[in-house]
């Protein structure tokens, strides 16, 4: 694929090291963007600086929803190599997104590619500071202008790329979950294991009541029995009962996280038992009450990996452990952090260097 490069002319002020980097608040020079047109598939790939972008008011992305998203992090590591963690699950997922809501898959290689170029040109804004890495956001959003419930005919693909700090301000402190018994975010059979902004929107009443509360997040039950454990709203969600890892089995209405399966061929890797499938919320407070639940953790691009401390289902409010990181979720994330910073030898092809 050849990329134009169009660089900018008025370069941007780079974050100062020592100010802090809010999550999605601060956006790099330039972004990647490539049209698709039914007959002519994907063209006129190109970096240009970041800027707004001209959208007819009847664009089909606006009122019927068409749209999907990728989130993945670019790391400096401490020899100066600048590193992906893999990308490669991040684009199937995206194009498994794209099925689902009838976009145009991507070619991985062209993918993969614009990720890398994007990255390079930008390179300067990847922070350097613990904790801190340059968030990319891919997605592509239907163009056409036209008021009709149909699959556009024209798309644009877009990387845009954030310095950032950690996701939970509270870092590696455990948060309170909230488990939400009144609203549904998805169901079986919907649109829950895509990403796209209709299931993020879905969450919204619920994680303000939670934060009104104050808890840090949602935790979803299936939409149909309403009493088994999904996922956080930004986040995949494990626990360790019994000495095994337990985990949501993934039923078409949760996410297929990078960081879960990263996690999960870690646990097997040290010998962990680990069960993906069905576990009800009563039997979580029943672990509980019986002190085998040893740990509960949550993870995500975003945040990598997040403990929990607190977790309320209706009035009962459940404290894991002491209410601090339990010794799993800490290794899993000094592990996962450092395959991402070079710092640890991770599986083959986990990572990805970007020249």
């Amino acid at each position: 694929m050849n990329i134009r490069i169009e660089k900018t002319t008025n370069p941007k002020p780079l974050p100062d090291k020592d100010d802090p980097l809010v999550f999605g608040t601060i956006f790099t020079d330039h972004m990647f963007i490539m049209n698709y047109e039914t007959g002519k598939g994907w063209h006129d790939p190109r970096i240009v600086p970041y800027g707004e972008i001209s959208l007819e008011p009847s664009a089909m992305v606006f009122h019927y929803g068409q749209e999907m998203f990728e989130g993945l992090k670019a790391y400096k590591a401490d020899d100066g190599r600048i590193l992906l963690f893999r990308p490669d699950k991040n684009i199937e997922r995206a194009n498994n997104t794209n099925r689902r809501i009838c976009i145009p898959e991507i070619d991985p290689d062209d993918f993969l590619q614009a990720i890398q170029e994007i990255v390079s040109v930008d390179r300067a804004w990847i922070p350097e500071k613990p904790g801190t890495s340059l968030y990319i956001r891919p997605f592509i959003i239907a163009t056409d202008p036209f008021l009709g419930v149909r699959p556009s005919d024209t798309y644009m693909f877009i990387i845009i790329l954030s310095p950032v700090g950690p996701y939970y301000p509270e870092g590696l402190d455990p948060v309170k979950i909230w488990i939400e018994d009144e609203y549904v975010r998805a169901v079986k059979g919907g649109i829950g294991e895509a990403k796209t902004g209709g299931n993020y929107v879905a969450s919204l009443a619920s994680q303000v009541k939670a934060h009104d509360e104050g808890y840090s997040q949602v935790l979803w039950l299936d939409g149909v029995e309403r009493k088994y454990i999904e996922e956080v709203g930004a986040m995949n969600i494990f626990f360790k009962i019994s000495g095994k890892v337990v985990t949501p089995m993934l039923n078409g209405s949760i996410l297929p996280g990078v960081t879960r399966n990263s996690c999960i061929a870690l646990c097997k890797e040290w010998g962990y038992p680990v069960e993906e499938r069905r576990i009800s919320v009563q039997e979580l407070f029943e672990a509980a009450e019986n002190g085998t639940l040893e740990e509960c953790w949550g993870t995500g691009t975003a945040a990598v990996i997040s403990p929990v401390g607190h977790l309320r289902w209706e009035e009962k409010v459940l404290q894991i452990r002491d209410g601090g990181i339990g010794p799993l979720s800490q290794k899993l994330y000094d592990t996962v952090t450092g395959i991402q910073l070079g710092r640890i030898e991770g599986p083959e092809g986990w990572v990805v260097e970007v020249k």
